[in-house]
């Protein structure tokens, strides 16, 4: 464990929390070429876990880390955006399965909001537990405006949102196996609309159709949610 003093100097900058977020990246990417890159272990878990364990070996406190990577949440609208790109060149492809995407996108969107606050309230969660918990499934940008607006806790929701991330890639990958899906169209989709960002890494993983359709499902899932979430919460309330 690092002394004061040292851990002092180290974030005095915001550059030795971006350069340790980059490098535990790195070390993930590195680890997951030598193992094959499984299609349920993300390149982002093993990356949160080796942060983890390098700010518990270090004494370095979250809070302190966070105020210097802060600046990498810059990145995640300009990112967000730039999936638009891929949403252009797949636009023909897109055009063709508009009516099965139009209906499926309001029931599974609604379905990825309910049976997360369904779990929570048969658990007994608190209120700020399940205001936290209900934009787990959208990307970070819109799913942390949504928690604030519902008063629920942003840090809670970011553990939210790994989680739902690396499980619906699991399942996702499990459940287009099981059932013989090799469609990249459906897959990505599924990925985009459950798994948010994390699910659209993946999708691109498996192509750049898959990518594309993860993209388009990532982003009517936020729109849908920022526009009838908060409006439903209020009345329900």
């Amino acid at each position: 464990m690092l002394s004061e003093s040292i851990i002092q100097r180290l974030t005095a900058t915001p550059l030795f929390a971006v350069a340790l977020t980059l490098a535990a990246y790195l070390i993930a990417m590195a680890v997951l070429k030598r193992i094959g890159s499984p299609p349920w272990l993300p390149a982002i878990l093993l990356a949160t876990l080796t942060l983890t364990g390098a700010l518990a070996l270090s004494g370095i406190n979250y809070t302190t880390y966070q105020d210097g990577a802060k600046w990498l949440t810059v990145l995640l609208g300009p990112a967000t955006v730039a999936l638009g790109m891929p949403l252009y060149q797949q636009l023909p492809r897109i055009r063709q399965l508009w009516r099965p995407l139009a209906i499926c996108l309001p029931v599974s969107a609604s379905l990825a909001v309910v049976y997360a606050l369904g779990i929570a309230w048969l658990m007994g969660a608190s209120h700020e537990v399940i205001n936290s918990l209900a934009a787990k499934s959208v990307t970070a940008p819109i799913a942390m405006g949504i928690t604030r607006q519902l008063g629920g806790n942003v840090s809670l929701l970011l553990g939210a949102l790994l989680v739902t991330g690396v499980a619906a890639i699991m399942f996702v990958s499990l459940v287009a196996r099981l059932m013989g899906i090799t469609d990249e169209r459906l897959i990505g989709f599924a990925l985009g609309v459950n798994g948010h960002a994390l699910g659209t890494v993946r999708a691109f993983e498996i192509g750049s159709t898959a990518g594309a359709f993860a993209s388009l499902g990532m982003s009517l899932t936020g729109i849908f949610t920022a526009l009838l979430l908060p409006l439903a919460w209020r009345l329900v309330g």
